[in-house]
């Protein structure tokens, strides 16, 4: 059982996206997942989460900061998994100095603000991905390692916007462009 939660996440490009929710539809047609496309979420990475968040207060906040960033290339390249509760499997970027940079620098300014730093978001612990499938069926692990291994990898694109989420169900509360890429 999911409590109630927020989480700020990073978007891709148009064709990014497509390539990543391509792959949600091979775990949906094939029942090995539904979650991410019933959950009516978006693909992407989260770059922090909490349970509570005052979207009034965050909202300027990462206006700014968003403005402030240029987009971000990211190329996925290796397959990966969780082993803990909700048996997820994911896509994981090459990690960059420039998303490294942007994750740290969020943190930092959200931190100020007062909100605290959950330990896996922090530096030297965040690990970047982008979810495909969760609460995948042990049973079925194996066989979602090889619906990954289908996709041409590396799938490349960029980083475009940053969004503010609640969940679940998923409910985008605002979302800005990176740099002067214009809101979304």
């Amino acid at each position: 059982m999911s409590s109630q939660g927020y989480a700020i996440e990073l978007y891709f490009d148009p064709s990014l996206e497509n390539q990543v929710l391509k792959t949600w539809n091979v775990f949906a047609r094939r029942q090995i997942s539904t979650n991410l496309i019933n959950n009516e979420s978006r693909p992407h990475i989260t770059l922090f989460s909490s349970s509570f968040i005052d979207s009034t207060k965050l909202e300027p906040i990462l206006k700014s900061f968003s403005s402030k960033q240029e987009p971000i290339a990211l190329s996925f390249s290796s397959i990966g998994s969780f082993s803990n509760n909700n048996n997820a499997l994911f896509l994981s970027p090459t990690p960059s100095l420039s998303l490294i940079q942007l994750q740290v620098q969020l943190c930092e300014v959200i931190k100020k603000e007062g909100f605290e730093i959950r330990e896996e978001y922090r530096v030297d612990s965040w690990v970047p991905f982008c979810p495909v499938a969760i609460d995948v069926p042990k049973s079925r692990i194996s066989e979602g390692f090889l619906v990954l291994r289908d996709l041409k990898l590396p799938v490349n694109g960029y980083a475009m916007d940053i969004g503010l989420v609640e969940f679940p169900p998923v409910r985008e509360v605002f979302s800005f462009g990176l740099g002067n890429n214009l809101e979304s």
